[in-house]
């Protein structure tokens, strides 16, 4: 049984021994137990396992939905909304199902990362960054591994050296993730894409993230700064004349989304797409226009930009 896991009265199953009381929960996630017995009853958030006494017992998947969920309102999203973005970004991934215990060893690597950043040791933490991309795939390594522990660290920063914690991390990725970027770009690919970040609607990490899982053998994806000005788009695609122009957002959408999508995609030369949490907010207030939605999953997104750019090319 792991230290922080208890057995509760009334718990006989040894396969229980995982789960955590909400006391143990609230002390992880920094939620109170009153906000997630909430979650739970007004939105259907977060459904723990009852015990013959009527105990919650969370697993490690509900406190990495606890994390989800803080990580969105921390975006601005209304938790009564919350749920209908789990609940679609779910059956995106269902698309390519892993073995069940994988998740556990995802959990391990995270909490490798966490450690080391928590004693800052730079060097340590190249060498598990190294072991986790020598382990499993690009998408796979950013997404279940690397970047929920720097969501996590992001979120919370309401004590002392968290904030630290989190920009050493964030400094590390950005360092790494750049260097991967620069020695996939310029290879010949048949497609070039510029992909742009909305400005304040995400931060440099997950744009940079974001290029590596869009791009691959037959797509380039050239990133623009960050704070890019969108009414300028139109004289730098005449520039680089890219085949496509992927916006990036991890926030919910303002209301004059819409019309800015509308002007912008009037005033290029070449399609216009949408890629990151955003999309999976707005893809069907988008289904009459020609703009075309990629999703956050970064092994859907890739593969869809790969199709809409064949299709496209061809016709």
């Amino acid at each position: 049984m792991s230290e922080s896991s208890t057995r509760l009265p009334g718990v006989q199953d040894p396969a229980l021994d995982e789960l955590y009381p909400i006391r143990e929960v609230a002390r992880l996630t920094g939620i109170n137990p009153v906000t997630l017995r909430a979650w739970e009853r007004r939105y259907g958030l977060v459904q723990p396992t009852r015990t013959e006494s009527g105990h919650r017992l969370y697993s490690l998947a509900d406190i990495e939905e606890v994390r989800s969920i803080l990580g969105w309102i921390e975006r601005g999203v209304a938790v009564s909304k919350v749920g209908k973005i789990l609940a679609r970004t779910q059956q995106a991934r269902t698309a390519a199902p892993s073995p069940g215990d994988e998740h556990h060893e995802w959990q391990r690597w995270q909490e490798r990362i966490r450690q080391c950043v928590h004693e800052f040791a730079e060097a340590r933490l190249d060498q598990v960054y190294g072991q986790v991309f020598s382990s499993y795939p690009l998408a796979v390594a950013f997404e279940q591994v690397l970047m929920p522990v720097w969501q996590e660290l992001l979120v919370h920063q309401g004590h002392f050296g968290q904030a630290s914690e989190w920009l050493f991390l964030d400094t590390f990725l950005r360092a790494r993730t750049l260097q991967r970027l620069r020695l996939t770009c310029d290879q010949g690919q048949d497609s070039r894409v510029l992909l742009v970040a909305i400005p304040d609607q995400c931060r440099e990490l997950e744009l940079q993230v974001s290029g590596l899982l869009l791009g691959g053998p037959q797509v380039d994806v050239q990133l623009l700064g960050l704070g890019q000005p969108l009414e300028e788009l139109s004289l730098v695609c005449e520039k680089i004349a890219p085949h496509a122009v992927v916006l990036f957002s991890n926030r919910p959408p303002v209301p004059t989304l819409p019309k800015q999508l509308a002007r912008l995609s009037n005033a290029l030369n070449c399609p216009l797409l949408l890629a990151g949490e955003l999309s999976e907010m707005v893809h069907e207030s988008l289904r009459a226009t020609d703009i075309v939605c990629l999703g956050s999953d970064g092994r859907l997104m890739q593969r869809r930009l790969q199709q809409y750019l064949a299709g496209h090319l061809d016709s």
